[in-house]
């Protein structure tokens, strides 16, 4: 009945969803009705930085909730959740930046690509050909994803698409171009890591040109990949950094991010340049003061690159043809979507979730919780492996 009921009155997204009745979740579990127990290695497809229900982020929102909820549209009243949030994220951050709090990854790609032609008073954008940045028609516009894109066309003008670390197609990238937005690392296309200094030729080309880098950090951001930022790893500071996912601890937000004398003009010429009601919720922002305090204030970015270890050690299987991605950002690839289809499922039916991506069909994606122990890590890949091995 629930089942019927959820397939009736709730939209979906897909012909097949996994449709696990959810009762509750804590650390790395997730547990159904019936009581069965699910070890999570997607983490709300890499957005549960902390796990379910972490103590601080719970407490944060709870004390939040006695003092007050939403009170007034962005950037009006001084509200110390919000106010900190902004400051923990610009001290990442060399020089002053300024954040601009949303309510997803898709709304800050959206800001950001606004930010960028109001500074620059260009309009061209270049993206990357199998690029995800979102589901609005605007972050669509810039995602080199043509088989869910032509389904929606007209989309919003002015885009050229240029092949992710193909340095040759950088001079694409013109004194007409607005910006240049990049994944950190690919994450649809299948946690593709740039290679031989690709993102420092691609600053160094905007730099050429007066163009704006806009590095998408959605899903690399906040830790996930051994750095609080994955653009660490590759020794370049973008103009405008997008964040979302993992910022949230499990809640919903999203947040551009630039040096101040860049975000200053979405302020006049004209005034609410970018403008949102709920962006920046204090209770949302006090969920996100949590998560970046405790992950700053722990060693789980060091651990995560030893996690990653641990994971490439213990996945050696001959169904399994190369692991790709960086920290707890890995994807493992098969021969084929259908195989990595029948691996996800069985996984599912004995207690493992595993997930896909979006335009990789033989990645099986793996991003569990920062907080994930090792030992939880070991007894994934077991059930992971002994799938292997019946399929084999």
């Amino acid at each position: 009945m629930v089942k019927n009921d959820f397939l009736t009155y709730q939209a979906q997204t897909s012909p097949y969803p996994l449709s696990i009745e959810i009762k509750k979740a804590k650390g790395s579990y997730i547990y159904d009705r019936n009581g069965k127990k699910y070890l999570d290695f997607v983490a709300g497809v890499s957005a549960n930085s902390l796990g379910h229900q972490h103590p601080k982020v719970t407490k944060a929102i709870k004390k939040q909730l006695n003092s007050y909820t939403h009170v007034m549209v962005y950037g009006e009243f001084i509200q110390e959740q919000p106010l900190q949030l902004c400051k923990l994220l610009s001290q990442t951050l060399p020089n002053t930046y300024s954040v601009y709090l949303t309510n997803s990854g898709t709304e800050a790609c959206e800001g950001a690509l606004k930010l960028a032609k109001r500074f620059t008073k260009r309009y061209e954008i270049v993206a990357a050909h199998h690029s995800y940045h979102g589901n609005t028609q605007g972050s669509m516009s810039v995602s080199g994803a043509e088989v869910q894109n032509r389904a929606f066309r007209p989309l919003v003008p002015g885009t050229k698409f240029i092949h992710y670390n193909l340095v040759s197609d950088l001079k694409k990238i013109t004194k007409n171009t607005a910006a240049v937005i990049l994944e950190t690392i690919q994450g649809g296309a299948g946690f593709i890591v740039p290679k031989d200094g690709y993102l420092k030729k691609v600053k160094q080309r905007c730099e050429e040109v007066g163009a704006i880098l806009i590095v998408d950090e959605i899903q690399t951001g906040i830790g996930r990949t051994g750095k609080f930022w994955g653009f660490e790893h590759f020794e370049i500071i973008p103009d405008i950094i997008i964040s979302g996912k993992g910022l949230g601890g499990g809640m919903p937000i999203g947040a551009f991010i630039a040096q101040k004398n860049l975000m200053d003009v979405l302020k006049e010429h004209p005034t609410l340049g970018h403008i949102t009601t709920f962006g920046g919720h204090p209770v949302i922002a006090s969920a996100g003061v949590a998560t970046v305090n405790t992950i700053q204030n722990s060693t789980l970015i060091e651990d995560t690159l030893e996690k990653e270890q641990l994971i490439r050690s213990l996945l050696k299987h001959p169904l399994i043809k190369e692991i790709r991605g960086k920290g707890l950002m890995l994807a493992a690839l098969v021969e084929s979507p259908e195989i990595a289809a029948k691996i996800i499922h069985r996984c599912l039916a004995n207690g493992l979730i595993l997930f896909f991506l979006l335009f990789e069909g033989r990645a099986i994606r793996i991003t569990p919780p920062l907080t994930i122990s090792k030992k939880e890590i070991s007894k994934g890949c077991k059930i992971l492996l002994e799938i292997l091995d019946e399929l084999s």
